[in-house]
């Protein structure tokens, strides 16, 4: 494999440098993306699940990078799993969204708050691939507002019975485990949120109806009637759900690396494009109006990059939450724009299934939806700069580096 400059062969951000170690992980990544993942895209906008994929991941480790060493990970920060979803992201949103499931907030959960005897039987799995994750979060009536979640746990001497409904439910179809969000004992408000661990194919569980994504993603409702599982899989109880949501810094940090990435393979696309496809006697790429166009898809690019990286670098462990949300609408909104760009320039060919900027397109959509809404994100970003700020310090005072 020959040496690359990553991400994107462009400069850093001033301050950061990538180790050796990080620069052959991403090259790994990078030739199987466009060596095979790109061109399997289309095959899976039917909903179907990257096994192939996915199986060649683990195979190079990238799938237990959010697991520990001791239980056959690799134990990453999440700059690391940043740049690797950001890689995978330029081919196939589609997988990047599989293993996003892998290394999020579902994995990190376990590895937190899961009692040994599981992280043993579970983490091991989630690095060879063999057992896919699923979180279970929204519900038919609440989405961001986890206050007005209805779903139940009682918790019944040595065992606690589950009832309730999530809907939008990513992996389901797939998963080995569902880490569902839950009431526990109909506490109310926000201290009573709990999280429970439920195995696929437990009594009481159902998938009960499924839906098809524009990104080309199938999602499920998951019921829960008088679902039963030992009290040890009630790994959070109620006034938990603070350092659950300390998580969600980190997924508004490898959402918008999807986003980034995305919006790097859709730029990718256009510029070798722009050069081929002629017009009127010469490339469309030697238009001013082309060229200008492309420049101001590159400057995008790069200054959501800056904001990403500064924000996966404020982990500690888990990221800054205002850089994380600025991180996020930023890169997300970008995404959105420059995959639109870059649909533009093909013309008519770009609208087509066969077009790769067609599926990465797709794709950039869902960014400002998961992991919290731009809406959200903005408000948390208000209150965050009308409450923490100093006359004197200014903006600088607002977050850290």
């Amino acid at each position: 494999m020959s040496e690359i400059t990553v991400p994107h062969r462009a400069s850093l951000p001033p301050g950061i440098e990538l180790t050796g170690e990080q620069r052959h992980r991403i090259g790994q990544v990078r030739e199987l993306v466009q060596g095979q993942f790109k061109a399997r895209g289309k095959e899976l906008l039917d909903g179907s699940f990257p096994w192939d994929n996915m199986r060649q991941l683990a195979d190079i480790g990238v799938l237990g990078m959010a697991v520990g060493k001791s239980y056959g990970g690799s134990e990453l920060g999440v700059f690391d799993t940043a740049l690797v979803l950001e890689e995978i992201a330029k081919g196939c949103y589609i997988t990047a969204m599989a293993v996003l499931g892998e290394v999020g907030t579902q994995t990190r959960v376990i590895s937190a708050f899961a009692p040994e005897h599981i992280k043993r039987k579970i983490l091991p799995q989630v690095c060879t691939g063999d057992c896919v994750l699923s979180i279970c979060l929204t519900e038919p009536h609440a989405g961001t507002d986890v206050a007005s979640y209805t779903t139940n746990a009682w918790i019944r001497g040595d065992k606690v019975v589950i009832n309730g409904t999530k809907s939008l439910i990513s992996r389901a179809e797939e998963a080995g485990m569902f880490v569902v969000f839950t009431r526990v004992d109909d506490a109310p408000g926000l201290d009573g949120i709990g999280c429970a661990l439920v195995e696929q194919g437990t009594p009481g569980l159902a998938l009960t109806s499924k839906v098809h994504t524009l990104g080309g993603e199938n999602l499920h409702e998951v019921t829960f009637t008088d679902c039963e599982v030992p009290l040890d899989h009630l790994v959070v109880r109620q006034s938990g759900l603070k350092s659950l949501l300390s998580a969600f810094n980190t997924q508004r940090c490898l959402n918008p690396s999807i986003s980034l990435g995305l919006a790097e393979g859709a730029f990718d696309e256009a510029v070798s494009y722009a050069g081929k496809r002629r017009a009127f006697g010469r490339s469309i790429g030697d238009f001013q109006g082309m060229r200008w166009k492309l420049a101001d898809m590159y400057i995008a690019i790069e200054a959501a990059r800056g904001l990403l990286y500064r924000a996966c670098l404020s982990a500690n462990p888990f990221p800054d939450a205002l850089l994380a949300a600025t991180a996020k609408i930023r890169c997300n909104e970008m995404s959105l724009d420059v995959t639109s760009e870059a649909l533009q320039i093909h013309g008519g060919f770009g609208f087509t299934d066969d077009s790769v900027v067609s599926r990465l397109y797709r794709g950039a959509r869902y960014g400002t939806l998961g992991g919290g809404t731009s809406e959200t994100l903005r408000d948390l970003i208000g209150k965050r700069v009308t409450s923490h700020f100093d006359e004197k310090a200014g903006i600088a005072a607002m977050a850290t580096w």
